[in-house]
Protein backbone atom coordinates (compact mmCIF):
# COMPACT_ATOMS: atom_id res chain seq x y z
CA UNK A 1 0.00 0.00 0.00
CA UNK A 2 1.43 3.42 -1.01
CA UNK A 3 1.96 5.77 2.33
CA UNK A 4 -0.25 8.44 3.04
CA UNK A 5 0.60 12.54 1.59
CA UNK A 6 3.59 13.28 2.91
CA UNK A 7 3.37 16.04 5.48
CA UNK A 8 5.20 19.91 3.87
CA UNK A 9 5.22 22.74 5.86
CA UNK A 10 5.04 26.65 4.13
CA UNK A 11 7.64 29.29 6.03
CA UNK A 12 6.32 32.52 4.41
CA UNK A 13 2.62 33.78 3.64
CA UNK A 14 3.22 36.35 0.99
CA UNK A 15 2.65 36.09 -2.85
CA UNK A 16 4.50 32.98 -3.24
CA UNK A 17 3.64 31.29 -0.04
CA UNK A 18 0.17 31.60 -0.88
CA UNK A 19 0.03 30.56 -4.02
CA UNK A 20 2.55 27.50 -2.88
CA UNK A 21 -0.75 26.70 -0.31
CA UNK A 22 -2.55 26.61 -3.39
CA UNK A 23 -0.62 24.40 -5.26
CA UNK A 24 0.13 21.43 -2.62
CA UNK A 25 -3.59 21.84 -1.79
CA UNK A 26 -4.48 20.18 -4.92
CA UNK A 27 -1.17 17.74 -4.82
CA UNK A 28 -2.34 14.25 -4.93
CA UNK A 29 0.84 13.26 -2.35
CA UNK A 30 1.56 16.32 -0.17
CA UNK A 31 -0.42 18.00 2.60
CA UNK A 32 0.25 21.12 3.92
CA UNK A 33 0.31 20.65 7.73
CA UNK A 34 1.46 24.23 8.91
CA UNK A 35 1.89 28.02 7.05
CA UNK A 36 4.08 30.35 8.95
CA UNK A 37 4.22 33.74 8.83
CA UNK A 38 4.84 36.55 11.09
CA UNK A 39 2.13 39.00 11.07
CA UNK A 40 -1.38 37.64 12.39
CA UNK A 41 -3.51 39.54 10.20
CA UNK A 42 -2.21 38.93 7.17
CA UNK A 43 -3.80 38.03 3.93
CA UNK A 44 -1.72 35.23 3.39
CA UNK A 45 -2.59 33.49 6.65
CA UNK A 46 -6.09 34.22 6.42
CA UNK A 47 -6.30 32.50 3.07
CA UNK A 48 -4.14 29.50 4.07
CA UNK A 49 -6.47 29.11 6.87
CA UNK A 50 -9.66 29.33 4.52
CA UNK A 51 -7.97 26.14 2.71
CA UNK A 52 -7.74 24.45 5.85
CA UNK A 53 -4.57 24.61 6.74
CA UNK A 54 -2.80 25.32 10.52
CA UNK A 55 -1.35 28.61 10.82
CA UNK A 56 0.78 30.30 12.83
CA UNK A 57 2.49 34.00 12.66
CA UNK A 58 5.60 32.67 15.42
CA UNK A 59 8.20 32.29 13.04
CA UNK A 60 10.86 29.62 12.93
CA UNK A 61 9.94 28.65 16.46
CA UNK A 62 6.43 28.21 15.53
CA UNK A 63 7.30 25.69 13.30
CA UNK A 64 9.85 23.70 15.41
CA UNK A 65 7.37 23.36 17.85
CA UNK A 66 5.04 21.75 15.49
CA UNK A 67 4.60 18.38 14.27
CA UNK A 68 8.06 17.51 11.84
CA UNK A 69 7.01 17.80 8.28
CA UNK A 70 9.62 16.18 6.25
CA UNK A 71 9.52 19.16 3.51
CA UNK A 72 9.54 22.37 3.87
CA UNK A 73 8.90 25.41 1.73
CA UNK A 74 11.05 28.29 2.31
CA UNK A 75 9.25 31.39 0.59
CA UNK A 76 10.11 34.00 3.33
CA UNK A 77 13.49 36.30 2.16
CA UNK A 78 16.41 35.47 1.76
CA UNK A 79 18.09 37.88 4.92
CA UNK A 80 16.31 35.17 6.87
CA UNK A 81 16.69 32.20 4.91
CA UNK A 82 20.55 31.34 6.35
CA UNK A 83 19.08 30.92 9.95
CA UNK A 84 15.87 28.96 8.69
CA UNK A 85 18.22 26.14 7.56
CA UNK A 86 20.77 26.14 10.71
CA UNK A 87 17.60 25.46 12.82
CA UNK A 88 16.22 22.98 10.36
CA UNK A 89 19.51 21.18 9.61
CA UNK A 90 19.39 18.74 12.76
CA UNK A 91 15.85 17.69 12.09
CA UNK A 92 15.90 15.36 8.92
CA UNK A 93 13.76 18.12 6.94
CA UNK A 94 14.50 18.79 3.48
CA UNK A 95 14.52 22.17 2.58
CA UNK A 96 13.49 23.75 -0.63
CA UNK A 97 14.44 27.34 -0.95
CA UNK A 98 12.88 29.77 -3.03
CA UNK A 99 14.80 32.56 -1.39
CA UNK A 100 17.75 34.19 -3.64
CA UNK A 101 20.36 32.92 -1.11
CA UNK A 102 23.84 31.01 -2.74
CA UNK A 103 23.32 28.33 -0.16
CA UNK A 104 21.99 24.93 -0.59
CA UNK A 105 22.43 22.57 -4.16
CA UNK A 106 21.13 24.77 -6.95
CA UNK A 107 18.27 22.62 -8.94
CA UNK A 108 16.32 23.60 -12.02
CA UNK A 109 14.00 20.35 -12.90
CA UNK A 110 14.49 20.51 -16.43
CA UNK A 111 18.12 20.49 -16.00
CA UNK A 112 19.37 18.62 -12.77
CA UNK A 113 15.75 17.60 -11.23
CA UNK A 114 17.35 14.32 -9.85
CA UNK A 115 19.74 16.16 -7.63
CA UNK A 116 16.87 17.04 -5.55
CA UNK A 117 16.56 13.33 -4.43
CA UNK A 118 20.29 13.24 -3.28
CA UNK A 119 20.24 16.94 -0.73
CA UNK A 120 18.40 17.68 2.22
CA UNK A 121 18.85 21.76 1.04
CA UNK A 122 17.52 22.44 -2.40
CA UNK A 123 18.00 25.89 -3.60
CA UNK A 124 15.27 26.91 -6.47
CA UNK A 125 17.38 30.19 -7.57
CA UNK A 126 14.77 32.42 -8.88
CA UNK A 127 11.77 32.89 -10.86
CA UNK A 128 14.35 34.17 -13.84
CA UNK A 129 16.86 31.50 -13.42
CA UNK A 130 14.02 29.18 -13.66
CA UNK A 131 13.27 30.82 -16.66
CA UNK A 132 15.99 30.82 -18.48
CA UNK A 133 18.26 28.11 -17.46
CA UNK A 134 16.05 25.43 -19.08
CA UNK A 135 16.80 27.14 -22.53
CA UNK A 136 20.30 28.09 -22.42
CA UNK A 137 21.45 24.59 -20.59
CA UNK A 138 20.11 23.16 -23.62
CA UNK A 139 21.62 25.66 -26.30
CA UNK A 140 25.21 25.06 -24.17
CA UNK A 141 24.75 21.44 -25.07
CA UNK A 142 25.01 22.58 -28.79
CA UNK A 143 28.25 25.23 -28.50
CA UNK A 144 30.79 26.68 -26.18
CA UNK A 145 28.89 30.36 -25.10
CA UNK A 146 31.63 33.44 -24.80
CA UNK A 147 28.61 35.91 -23.27
CA UNK A 148 25.17 35.09 -22.06
CA UNK A 149 22.84 37.91 -21.32
CA UNK A 150 19.36 37.09 -19.37
CA UNK A 151 17.01 40.43 -19.07
CA UNK A 152 13.94 39.66 -16.56
CA UNK A 153 10.96 41.57 -17.12
CA UNK A 154 7.88 41.38 -14.75
CA UNK A 155 4.76 43.42 -13.35
CA UNK A 156 5.65 45.41 -10.37
CA UNK A 157 2.45 43.95 -8.92
CA UNK A 158 3.88 40.25 -8.59
CA UNK A 159 6.99 41.53 -6.80
CA UNK A 160 6.11 41.52 -2.97
CA UNK A 161 8.28 43.31 -0.26
CA UNK A 162 11.24 40.30 0.24
CA UNK A 163 11.21 40.36 -3.52
CA UNK A 164 12.27 43.77 -3.91
CA UNK A 165 14.58 43.97 -0.80
CA UNK A 166 16.99 41.14 -2.24
CA UNK A 167 16.97 41.72 -6.00
CA UNK A 168 20.71 41.95 -5.82
CA UNK A 169 20.69 38.69 -3.96
CA UNK A 170 18.50 37.80 -6.94
CA UNK A 171 20.45 39.02 -9.53
CA UNK A 172 23.86 37.84 -8.22
CA UNK A 173 22.23 34.18 -8.03
CA UNK A 174 21.19 34.03 -11.36
CA UNK A 175 24.58 35.03 -12.40
CA UNK A 176 26.38 32.16 -10.88
CA UNK A 177 23.57 30.01 -11.91
CA UNK A 178 24.08 30.37 -15.50
CA UNK A 179 27.86 30.34 -15.23
CA UNK A 180 27.25 26.81 -13.04
CA UNK A 181 24.83 25.12 -15.89
CA UNK A 182 26.40 26.67 -18.67
CA UNK A 183 29.89 27.10 -18.29
CA UNK A 184 30.22 30.23 -19.94
CA UNK A 185 32.86 32.72 -18.43
CA UNK A 186 30.55 35.83 -18.73
CA UNK A 187 26.97 36.25 -17.47
CA UNK A 188 24.90 39.19 -16.80
CA UNK A 189 21.59 39.30 -15.28
CA UNK A 190 18.93 42.33 -15.43
CA UNK A 191 15.57 42.87 -13.94
CA UNK A 192 13.20 45.13 -14.55
CA UNK A 193 9.59 45.98 -12.49
CA UNK A 194 6.73 47.35 -14.41
CA UNK A 195 4.32 49.12 -13.34
CA UNK A 196 2.55 49.21 -16.90
CA UNK A 197 -0.90 48.85 -17.16
CA UNK A 198 -2.76 46.27 -17.80
CA UNK A 199 0.18 43.99 -16.02
CA UNK A 200 2.21 42.53 -18.77
CA UNK A 201 3.17 38.78 -18.22
CA UNK A 202 6.71 37.68 -16.72
CA UNK A 203 9.22 38.21 -19.93
CA UNK A 204 12.62 36.92 -19.96
CA UNK A 205 14.83 37.36 -23.04
CA UNK A 206 18.39 35.47 -23.53
CA UNK A 207 21.10 36.70 -25.55
CA UNK A 208 23.97 33.83 -26.17
CA UNK A 209 27.21 34.69 -27.94
CA UNK A 210 28.45 31.37 -29.09
CA UNK A 211 30.95 30.92 -32.19
CA UNK A 212 29.93 28.26 -35.04
CA UNK A 213 26.42 27.92 -34.10
CA UNK A 214 24.37 25.55 -36.27
CA UNK A 215 20.85 26.85 -35.85
CA UNK A 216 18.67 23.88 -36.86
CA UNK A 217 20.05 22.09 -33.61
CA UNK A 218 19.72 25.36 -31.65
CA UNK A 219 16.31 25.78 -32.26
CA UNK A 220 15.74 21.75 -31.87
CA UNK A 221 16.99 22.20 -28.28
CA UNK A 222 14.94 25.17 -27.53
CA UNK A 223 12.19 23.83 -28.72
CA UNK A 224 12.56 20.56 -26.50
CA UNK A 225 13.92 22.42 -23.21
CA UNK A 226 10.13 24.60 -23.46
CA UNK A 227 8.07 21.23 -23.71
CA UNK A 228 10.18 19.85 -20.26
CA UNK A 229 9.07 23.25 -18.64
CA UNK A 230 5.83 23.26 -20.31
CA UNK A 231 4.93 19.62 -18.52
CA UNK A 232 5.03 21.36 -15.27
CA UNK A 233 4.62 25.13 -16.33
CA UNK A 234 1.60 24.95 -18.54
CA UNK A 235 2.03 29.09 -18.86
CA UNK A 236 5.47 28.74 -20.51
CA UNK A 237 6.23 29.42 -23.94
CA UNK A 238 8.80 30.61 -26.69
CA UNK A 239 7.77 34.13 -28.19
CA UNK A 240 10.73 34.52 -30.40
CA UNK A 241 14.14 32.67 -31.37
CA UNK A 242 16.62 34.03 -33.90
CA UNK A 243 19.89 32.37 -34.79
CA UNK A 244 22.73 33.51 -36.70
CA UNK A 245 26.51 32.49 -37.20
CA UNK A 246 27.33 33.34 -33.53
CA UNK A 247 24.10 35.02 -31.66
CA UNK A 248 21.00 33.28 -30.24
CA UNK A 249 18.69 35.65 -28.88
CA UNK A 250 15.20 33.70 -27.50
CA UNK A 251 12.47 35.03 -25.32
CA UNK A 252 10.21 33.50 -23.00
CA UNK A 253 7.03 34.73 -21.87
CA UNK A 254 5.48 32.71 -18.79
CA UNK A 255 1.43 32.94 -17.46
CA UNK A 256 0.29 31.55 -14.63
CA UNK A 257 -2.34 28.76 -14.42
CA UNK A 258 -5.04 29.08 -12.14
CA UNK A 259 -4.05 29.05 -8.55
CA UNK A 260 -4.42 31.91 -6.33
CA UNK A 261 -2.07 34.39 -8.02
CA UNK A 262 -3.09 36.37 -11.45
CA UNK A 263 -2.22 35.66 -15.21
CA UNK A 264 0.76 38.07 -15.56
CA UNK A 265 2.18 36.78 -12.34
CA UNK A 266 4.04 33.60 -14.53
CA UNK A 267 7.49 34.54 -12.32
CA UNK A 268 5.37 33.02 -9.06
CA UNK A 269 3.68 30.24 -11.05
CA UNK A 270 6.78 29.16 -12.81
CA UNK A 271 9.10 28.51 -9.55
CA UNK A 272 6.10 27.84 -7.57
CA UNK A 273 5.49 24.75 -9.96
CA UNK A 274 9.05 23.95 -9.88
CA UNK A 275 9.10 23.31 -6.16
CA UNK A 276 5.94 21.45 -5.95
CA UNK A 277 7.49 18.98 -8.65
CA UNK A 278 10.20 18.75 -6.74
CA UNK A 279 8.43 17.90 -3.93
CA UNK A 280 6.31 15.60 -5.41
CA UNK A 281 9.45 13.60 -6.53
CA UNK A 282 11.12 13.73 -3.18
CA UNK A 283 7.78 12.01 -1.36
CA UNK A 284 7.30 9.51 -4.38
CA UNK A 285 10.96 8.28 -3.87
CA UNK A 286 10.75 7.74 -0.45
CA UNK A 287 7.10 6.08 -0.45
CA UNK A 288 8.97 3.28 -3.04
Amino acid sequence: MPDAKKNVAVLGAGLIGTDLVSKVHHSKTLDCRLVVGRDRASLGLRRAADMGCATSAGGIEALLESEPCGIVFDASSADAHAEHWARLRSTGTTLIDLTPTQLGTMVVPPVNGQAALEHRHINLVSCGGQAALPVLHAVARHCVPQYIEVVSTGASASAGPATRRNLDQYIALTQAAIRCFTGVPEAKVMVNLTPARPAPPFRVAMTVLAPGLRPRLVRSAVTAAAAKVRAYAPGFAITSLAVDDDRICVAVEVTAAGGRIPRYAGNLDLINAAAVLLAEQYAAARSC
